[in-house]
């Protein structure tokens, strides 16, 4: 079948795990970071696939357990970080 590509260097929304261990260990401050295109201030975060933070940070040490997705308006959803 035919698949699109999506053109050259286009953007992807990355979800950074610092440090970057999976799982990640709490006690190390964990922190986890948006990469994505558009304003930084409009980082949406999910929490266990609930919208969890509207216009939260680009980053931020996580205290909680859990499986995290950030989202940006020029790229769109991260691919499912687990903390």
């Amino acid at each position: 079948g035919w698949c699109p590509l999506s053109p050259a260097g286009a953007q992807t929304t990355q979800l950074l795990l610092e440090p970057p261990w999976t799982p990640a260990v709490l006690w190390d401050w964990v922190t986890l970071t948006c990469h994505g295109s558009g304003t930084p201030a409009d980082t949406t975060w999910y929490k266990d696939g609930q919208r969890w933070w509207q216009k939260g940070p680009i980053s931020f040490v996580v205290t909680e357990s859990g499986t995290y997705e950030c989202e940006t308006p020029g790229t769109g959803l991260s691919p499912p970080v687990q903390v």
